[in-house]
């Protein structure tokens, strides 16, 4: 089905969840749907601007603040400007002014053998890592904003993305768009 914002809607919609729930996927999936811009500067584009490797960025990151700052200031502030898509670990918590929020989950396995198949690997080495990642990432974001990205319970959609393909997910958001009165279906 394709879809279309109502005439003189602007809509923003956040889509957080950890690593290796999709985020990237169904974000950029979305906002191609309904031809809006698609905001998801993290740590990654962060350490590409910057000449580092993602571990560096993130071992940085743990004594200086500034990391977490500007990806976060510049993704907020770039997706108040126009309809978008934002799709970012705190996105549901940080864009107070989106219109629909929606969490992703999967397991820890799941989310793991995700990460593997992207970007190869020992799937071991990636279920440590991933696992210090969220702890360091939930232990950064308490103490930076005071966010418990835990309790994403205030979500208006929570889907685990085991249970569904990116297409299937991007559909469930759209019908809740939908719902809402910000999108319609086209013939």
């Amino acid at each position: 089905m394709e879809y279309k914002l109502n005439a003189g809607k602007e809509l923003r919609v956040a889509v957080s969840g950890k690593s290796g729930c999709g985020n990237t996927t169904v974000s950029s999936l979305l906002a191609e749907k309904l031809n809006i811009q698609l905001i998801n500067f993290t740590f990654r584009q962060l350490a590409a601007e910057k000449g580092l490797t993602l571990a560096q960025v993130i071992e940085n990151a743990r004594t200086d603040d500034s990391y977490d700052i500007a990806v976060d200031t510049r993704q907020v502030e770039m997706a108040k400007k126009q309809s978008c898509v934002l799709g970012s670990r705190l996105a549901i918590w940080m864009l107070k002014e989106a219109d629909l929020k929606v969490y992703l989950t999967a397991s820890a396995e799941v989310r793991a053998d995700r990460i593997f198949n992207r970007e190869g690997g020992d799937i071991e080495e990636i279920k440590s890592f991933t696992a210090m990642r969220d702890s360091q990432d939930s232990s950064r974001y308490m103490k930076l904003y005071k966010i418990d990205n835990n309790d994403y319970s205030f979500a208006d959609l929570i889907i685990d993305t085991s249970k569904y393909n990116p297409q299937q997910i991007v559909e469930l958001i759209l019908k809740e768009l939908e719902n809402r009165g910000f999108v319609s279906q086209t013939v």
